[in-house]
């Protein structure tokens, strides 16, 4: 869990430096290459079929797939062994998560008619940045109490959940039955390869990407949710016990200090074969779905959500964007994820404690939970994915960019300063 938030701490401060470096080249004399550069297209045939996109379009279909697919890694290792395994465990980051979506939506609903098409954008505010609030988190040190960044951390992923699921219902257009059924076969087949211990990570990455992505991709269901579906394939559990590993083990382990070394920097081929056993016991001994997630977050925390922040984060500031700032999409996203992010969390905390559901996390304070709804409000990453979903006009995607990136730079400033006087008496 440290190792896994340390990452996320780091790659927050990334995240930050991207977006700054959007702002910065979309508003200097490099705005016309910053810009050209995204709508660069990019085609890949198959037969007679053509798949031709902008590289903005490669970025936010294809390479936040990668970054989807770890999120479900994440949820099924929470669902199976952490954080959400239990009722217990899931009321509070759950109920958190529940009320952090539901009344920003409703905020946002009050500035936008629901029916007309900057309505659309209902689902912009209600998701949080995990790798940008813990970046936050990162900077206060030993200020924060480990619960607050486990509550945090469960709470941004049972709210991933939820904003996968607005964008498979809400969110996709129209559907190719025909392709949606053949991606349908492929998901069969990984959950048969899944039942029949099948535990190569290549047999779930040709199934799933070759397959299951590429038929999501065309059937107008947006291909983010395939990379979910196929992590959710992946197995998650081991091939032998703890105690017959232990066992295994030991008995190499003797081998090895019993082989008689050939006295120069190499080993011999008896050691070598004995290191061969152990890597294999190791695998063996270890979850897919486990070395998966540890080997795929650096490449998504420092890689992935940058170039997404870094291709996306872009927004001309001049005194148009400045007089839009009043608008309803802008202030429906800034008062959703600002207000309503905080009265979600910390009114759904205080209501399933009030009736003795849950508690609060272990050496954490008001105002920890206080810090830590504002934190909620930065939506960032999720957001920014979701505006370019919600809207066809460019125009209402600028103003959603807009609010996103103030409230978010807000957001997190409260978050600090609440949650740095939060250990104060």
């Amino acid at each position: 869990m440290k190792r896994f938030l340390s990452n996320s701490s780091m790659s927050g401060i990334v995240l930050i430096g991207s977006a700054l470096l959007a702002i910065i080249l979309s508003n200097s004399s490099l705005s016309g290459w910053y810009h050209d550069i995204w709508e660069t297209n990019l085609s890949v045939s198959f037969g007679d079929r053509l798949l031709s996109k902008s590289l903005h379009h490669w970025i936010n279909d294809g390479l936040m797939a990668v970054f989807f697919f770890v999120v479900g890694l994440e949820l099924k290792r929470e669902i199976i062994a952490g954080e959400l395994s239990s009722i217990r465990k899931a009321i509070l980051p759950i109920g958190a998560a529940f009320g952090g979506m539901i009344v920003p939506a409703l905020i946002y609903v009050a500035f936008n008619n629901p029916f007309s098409d900057s309505g659309q954008g209902w689902g912009i505010p209600m998701a949080t940045d995990i790798a940008f609030a813990l970046g936050i988190l990162y900077l206060l040190g030993d200020k924060v109490p480990i619960s607050l960044k486990i509550f945090l951390t469960a709470l941004a992923i049972a709210d991933d959940l939820g904003a996968v699921l607005v964008i498979a219902f809400f969110y996709t257009s129209d559907i190719n039955t025909v392709s949606l059924l053949t991606g349908a076969v492929f998901l069969a087949v990984l959950i048969i390869g899944n039942r029949l211990g099948i535990r190569n990570a290549f047999y779930y990455g040709i199934v799933g990407i070759a397959g299951l992505w590429l038929a999501f991709l065309m059937s107008g269901v947006h291909a983010t949710i395939a990379a979910v579906l196929a992590a959710f394939t992946i197995p998650a559990s081991v091939s032998i016990s703890e105690s017959t590993f232990n066992k295994k083990m030991g008995i190499l382990m003797n081998k090895f200090s019993r082989a008689k070394p050939n006295e120069s920097t190499t080993i011999t081929s008896e050691q070598h074969l004995v290191l061969l056993k152990m890597e294999q016991l190791t695998l063996e001994a270890s979850t897919p779905l486990q070395r998966l997630e540890h080997s795929m977050h650096p490449f998504v925390a420092f890689i992935v959500v940058p170039v997404f922040a870094l291709s996306n984060a872009g927004v001309t500031i001049d005194s148009t964007s400045i007089a839009n700032i009043g608008n309803s999409v802008t202030l429906g996203v800034s008062a959703g994820l600002l207000f309503g992010k905080f009265i979600g969390v910390v009114g759904m905390v205080f209501l399933l404690t009030r009736l003795k559901l849950s508690s609060l996390p272990h050496e954490c304070n008001w105002h920890h939970i206080i810090g830590a709804g504002f934190l909620a409000g930065i939506g960032f990453t999720m957001s920014l994915f979701i505006s370019e979903l919600a809207f066809d006009d460019k125009d209402l995607v600028e103003q959603a960019k807009i609010g996103i990136i103030l409230t978010s730079i807000i957001a997190g400033f409260l978050g600090y300063f609440i949650i740095r006087k939060a250990g104060s008496k």
